[in-house]
């Protein structure tokens, strides 16, 4: 099958959240020695601009309602192309292995033979609460994150979210928008219907829009704020510490 005279690889990418300023400089320099380009759909635009236009780009989907091809395509795909061409960047949004499945690409090239490596890109469930100055961590507040998808590969609410609801851990959740109210239900249930909540779409891009409420009212939110995936849910007391809401608090209690 091989039929380059380079020698096939493989280089998973981690995107990063959105924003090209915060691509790492070890996957831009991958991106720019690629000869093929599998791209995902949360890969920001800009990242995009940073591929040679002597590479091949291979839009792949992975999104939600948009799935260009089955992950088993895209395993091949990867393979097909490493020997066609030689070098195969695997450019995915955020980290190749929060939810990316990356490990999957990973264990299927090296079965075929193909030297692979991997480099991290800057996951959103860290970088886009950051980038609204809402720690994941706050001493004094909380001692832990969870960070969960919203939805299995069955499509059903994960149910690790009902243990997580039990803590007083930050939750971060990951392709939940859609089910946000069933996650709203699981947290009323254990008495956190006051908890403070942040839904950020896009975020670190032009197009990043926020929502910002409690449990109880998030839902109503989101609709204000025509919030539409890509997003993700941070739901916990340090929430509370986001400047517009910090602010709210201050001015709730200078008048009283």
């Amino acid at each position: 099958m091989i039929t380059t005279n380079k020698q096939p690889k493989i280089t998973l990418v981690g995107a990063g959240p959105g924003d090209p300023d915060l691509l790492t400089i070890k996957g831009l320099k991958a991106i720019q020695k690629a000869d093929v380009v599998l791209y995902d759909a949360l890969v920001g635009k800009g990242v995009l601009d940073y591929i040679p236009d002597t590479a091949i780009r291979v839009y792949v989907g992975k999104r939600a309602n948009d799935h260009r091809y089955s992950q088993e395509e895209i395993n091949e795909l990867m393979v097909r192309y490493a020997c066609l061409h030689g070098h195969v960047v695997r450019l995915k949004g955020g980290d190749p292995f929060v939810f990316g499945r990356g490990h999957e690409e990973m264990h299927f090239a090296t079965e075929h033979d193909i030297e692979v490596s991997v480099i991290p890109g800057i996951s959103s469930c860290i970088a886009v609460p950051e980038l609204q100055q809402v720690p994941l961590t706050c001493r004094g507040v909380n001692e832990s994150f969870w960070v969960l998808t919203g939805t299995t590969k069955a499509g059903v609410l994960s149910k690790d979210i009902a243990v997580a609801a039990q803590s007083s851990a930050t939750v971060v959740i990951l392709m939940g928008l859609k089910k946000i109210r069933e996650i709203a239900k699981v947290f009323r249930k254990n008495g956190k219907g006051d908890v403070p909540v942040m839904v950020v779409q896009s975020g670190s891009t032009d197009n990043e829009q926020v929502a910002l409420g409690t449990v109880n009212s998030i839902e109503n939110e989101i609709i204000k704020k025509k919030i539409s995936t890509p997003a993700i849910i941070v739901i916990g007391a340090v929430v509370g510490l986001h400047p517009a809401l910090n602010q709210k608090l201050k001015t709730l209690i200078t008048q009283h």
